[in-house]
């Protein structure tokens, strides 16, 4: 039995078809729970956001008219629902940190070091919320500043310095992780593990 394209599972799905939805939930789960978690920083919110975005966009698909990716649409509303599930909690406390634009997303790239990708994850997880927030929506997500600024409700101008100031923090909390990790290696060879 041939396997169904993309644009099938989606009219199927936007007519009620539960098998189509639930190829597509099972082909782009991964992704929005992906990048709820890197904005929201929390597994919680993070189930939540990716629940709300699966939610709204089976609502909204039957209005899906496909001038965009299926893929970029789906990501716009799981990236929405992440901000807004902030809001709602009242995280937003500050906007200021960002990842490094020369560090690999760690969820894109299957082959790479699984190491250095926890060592990411957890320096994200060290930011406080809002320069998370930035940094994940502009290194990772690609935003510009004035869409950042507009979803955010800040000016462009703070959300440059935030991430300036958040990719700053970045490579101190890595620097500092390397050491860690170098200190525990001389310290397992010292102990003979």
């Amino acid at each position: 039995m041939p396997v169904p394209s993309e644009r099938e599972l989606i009219d199927g799905a936007a007519q009620g078809d539960r098998a189509a939805s639930r190829a597509l939930y099972e082909r782009y789960a991964p992704r929005v729970y992906a990048v709820v978690r890197r904005i929201a920083g929390d597994e919680d919110l993070a189930e939540d956001a990716a629940q709300e975005a699966w939610i709204r966009a089976f609502r909204a698909l039957p209005g899906f008219r496909g001038d965009a990716r299926f893929s970029t649409w789906l990501h716009r509303i799981a990236v929405n629902s992440a901000l807004q599930g902030l809001r709602g909690r009242r995280r937003r406390s500050e906007v200021q940190e960002t990842l490094p634009d020369d560090l690999p997303d760690p969820g894109d790239d299957e082959s790479a070091d699984p190491l250095a990708a926890r060592r990411l994850e957890a320096a994200l997880d060290r930011l406080p919320q809002g320069m998370r927030t930035i940094l994940v929506l502009h290194d990772v997500e690609g935003f510009t500043h004035g869409e950042i600024a507009e979803r955010l409700g800040v000016q462009p101008g703070t959300s440059k310095s935030q991430l300036f100031k958040a990719r700053a923090r970045m490579r101190l909390i890595l620097k500092g992780s390397e050491l860690d990790l170098a200190g525990e290696r001389s310290s397992d060879r010292e102990t003979g593990d």
